[in-house]
Formats: structure tokens, C-alpha cells, sequence
């Protein structure tokens, strides 16, 4: 075999290889966007569901200040769970939906008890929301394989163009 030959042969060889980082650093690249891309979309649900449930929560606190405070975190959780159905478009009972609102419970608790000790003269110590969140989070994944998350997702259906 000639120089020219085997040169030939090792700058294909060389082509061969940085096409192949080339295409190993793309696969890598994909999956981390999509890794990121699913951080993202949880992060926003997760704010925009808890910006929600906190609003709600809230209204139903400063509605009952001066009320017996067991009543108002009852009356509180209740409309908490009632926007949480409506935001996974639960109409209708099941076993597994019963379970999830049960372990849903203390992260609107938590949070009415923060609102409530800003209306206090002597704020009781509440406890922490973002550990609540992230405890009914990992329990239900462990319980149901998914992230909570992604009951979410919501797939626009095709619809078919029609023409008159």
C-alpha cells in the first residue's frame, strides 16, 4: 500500500471519528434539553397550580379572620382541594384520586397556616411548605410511577380542517 493510500485511509479514519463525537455529543445534547425541558414544564405547573391554590387559600383566610380557626382551615382546605379537582379535570371519584387529594391535604394546610399567622398577634411557627410539596411530590411518584406533573399534560388534539 502506498503513503498516499494509507493517508488517505487515516484522514478517513479521522472523519470517521469526529462524526461520530459529532453525533454522540448531539444524542447527549438531546437528552439533556429534554431533561431540561420537562424541569421547565414542572416548574411552571408546579407554580402556577401552588400560585392558585395559594390564592384560593388566602381568600378563604382573610374571608374568616376572627372565625373559629378550625372552621377556616376546613372551609380553606376544602376550596384548596375542590380547585386542585378542577385543575385535573377530576368530576368524579376513584380510588386514586381520593388517595391523592388525602396526601394533597397538608401542603394546603401548610400554607393556611402561613397565611393564617400573618393575621396573629403571636404567629404560631407553620410548617414548611416547599417540604410538604416535595414530600406528597415523591410520594406520589413512588405510589404511581409518574411524576404528579404530569397529570398535567394536556395533548392538543388534531382537528380536522374542514371547509365549507
Amino acid at each position: 500500500m502506498s503513503a498516499a493510500t494509507l493517508y488517505i485511509e487515516g484522514l478517513q479514519r479521522a472523519a470517521d471519528r469526529a462524526q461520530s463525537a459529532e453525533s454522540a455529543y448531539r444524542q447527549e445534547a438531546a437528552a439533556r434539553i429534554k431533561i431540561l425541558e420537562r424541569e421547565r414544564a414542572f416548574a411552571f405547573r408546579r407554580m402556577n397550580l401552588m400560585r392558585s391554590i395559594a390564592e384560593t387559600v388566602r381568600a378563604k383566610v382573610e374571608d374568616n379572620t376572627g372565625a373559629e380557626e378550625r372552621t377556616g382551615e376546613e372551609i380553606a382546605v376544602a376550596g384548596a382541594l375542590a380547585l386542585l379537582r378542577v385543575k385535573l379535570g377530576w368530576s368524579s371519584d376513584s380510588e386514586m384520586q381520593d388517595a391523592t387529594l388525602a396526601k394533597f391535604t397538608p401542603v394546603t394546610v401548610a400554607l393556611y397556616r402561613a397565611f393564617s399567622s400573618e393575621h396573629q398577634e403571636t404567629p404560631n411557627p407553620s410548617p414548611d411548605i416547599s417540604e410538604t410539596l416535595i414530600r406528597f411530590e415523591d410520594w406520589y411518584e413512588e405510589a404511581y410511577g409518574i411524576s404528579f406533573w404530569m397529570l398535567f399534560e394536556n395533548p392538543i388534539p388534531d382537528t380536522p380542517r374542514v371547509d365549507f
